[in-house]
């Protein structure tokens, strides 16, 4: 299956499964990174999956398949520059990015910038009654699609997951830059389509997708 050939609702089908497969483990986890490939092009360059994913993922068009530590981290800070290092394979159809992060009203970010530290900052922020801890996935795909969702660690239930296409066009936007041409050959090249294992790195369809 081509990109050009992949269903309209593929990205958020895949941006649904990556967030349920996240949250299956709990909360304060580091951010996680993941290439989407085609599901039929994956089974393609490597059979060997297509018993390991049953007949029914072939169903799912984008597979995630979750790739190692980003270097530098992910900090707000500097978590443009990292990504805008990664090249994606040309197999690779779109990528995703799970992190969380704490939310504050706009009125308390104010009264943040007497902070002198970015651990300050954070110290803060943490402590302030009023925020929001969340877990946001967002994910684009080559040709330009995007799809997030959010989950609130207050209201920790699938059937309360925020999910659409401008949901967080911050992160949706820095993703992007992962399929930019570089203009040198320093950067970090991602894992392909066929890199994943299928121990940890690639899992199919086979949790029911909440509607």
């Amino acid at each position: 299956m081509t990109p050009d050939a992949l269903p309209a609702d593929a990205l958020s089908r895949a941006v649904i499964e990556i967030e349920k497969h996240v949250s299956s483990a709990g909360w304060d986890q580091p951010a996680q990174l993941f290439a989407l490939v085609p599901t039929a092009e994956l089974l393609a360059a490597e059979p060997q999956l297509a018993a390991e994913l049953g007949a029914a993922d072939a169903t799912q068009p984008l597979t995630p398949v979750a790739q190692g530590e980003l270097p530098g981290g992910v900090d707000d800070s500097n978590l443009a520059d990292v990504l805008a290092r990664i090249e994606w394979p040309d197999g690779v159809s779109g990528c995703a990015l799970a992190v969380e992060r704490i939310v504050l009203p706009a009125a308390v970010e104010a009264g943040l910038a007497s902070a002198e530290t970015d651990a300050e900052l954070a110290r803060m922020a943490g402590s302030d009654p009023r925020r929001h801890e969340v877990r946001m996935v967002a994910a684009v795909l080559r040709e330009g699609d995007r799809f997030g969702a959010v989950r609130l660690r207050a209201h920790d239930e699938d059937n309360a997951v925020l999910t659409g296409e401008d949901l967080v066009p911050t992160l949706c936007q820095v993703l992007s830059l992962t399929f930019e041409p570089s203009e040198a050959s320093g950067g970090d090249r991602a894992a392909g389509p066929v890199n994943g294992t299928s121990d940890d790195g690639v899992w199919g369809d086979d949790e029911e997708n909440r509607s």
